[in-house]
C-alpha cells in the first residue's frame, strides 16, 4: 500500500540510497553516503521531502520549498526535485507525490506549484501535462553555480 507523508530524520538513510540511484539515474556525480547524510540533515530551513512508502520502503520523494511572492503577492511552492525508483515507476508514487504536495500547498493557503523538467524528456513532460500541469514556454530558467557564482559574489 502506498503512503506519501513528510519525511522525518528517521527517514535519512533510506533517502541516502535512492539520492544515490537517482545520481546514478541521471549520470552524474554523486558524494559520498556520508556526505549525502550530512546534506540530509542540515538542509536549509525550509527545504522539506516528502516521501511515497510501499510497504514500509521508501520508494520515492519530493524536494521542494516554499517561495514568496507569487501571483497575487500569494506563497507557493518550488518543486526541485521528484525521483521515483526505477523498480517502483508507473505504481502511482509519482502522482502520490505531486498530489499531496498540491493538498499540502492548498492546506498552507499556497496558490501554485513551479518546477522544471528536461525539455527532451517527453515522457516526462507528457506525466506532468497528465495531471493538468501546463509548461511555461514564456519562461527561461537560468542557473549561477561555480566560477559564475564566485565572480559575480566578489563584485
Amino acid at each position: 500500500m502506498l503512503a506519501i507523508r513528510l519525511s522525518t530524520p528517521a527517514d535519512h538513510p533510506a533517502l541516502a540510497a535512492l539520492f544515490a540511484e537517482m545520481q546514478a539515474h541521471y549520470r552524474v556525480p554523486c558524494p559520498a553516503p556520508d556526505a549525502i547524510l550530512t546534506g540530509l540533515d542540515g538542509r536549509p530551513d525550509g527545504a522539506e521531502l516528502l516521501v511515497a512508502e510501499d510497504g514500509g520502503r521508501i520508494v520515492g520523494f519530493a524536494a521542494f520549498a516554499g517561495i514568496y511572492p507569487g501571483p497575487g503577492l500569494a506563497p507557493g511552492f518550488f518543486l526541485k526535485e521528484i525521483y521515483v525508483s526505477a523498480q517502483a515507476r508507473g505504481g502511482g508514487a509519482g502522482k502520490g507525490l505531486i498530489s499531496a504536495l498540491a493538498r499540502l500547498a492548498l492546506e498552507r493557503g499556497f496558490r501554485r506549484i513551479d518546477w522544471t523538467a528536461a525539455r527532451d524528456d517527453l515522457r516526462l513532460r507528457e506525466f506532468y501535462e497528465s495531471l493538468g500541469a501546463m509548461p511555461q514556454p514564456e519562461k527561461i530558467f537560468y542557473r549561477l553555480t561555480g566560477e559564475a557564482l564566485a565572480t559575480l559574489a566578489e563584485r
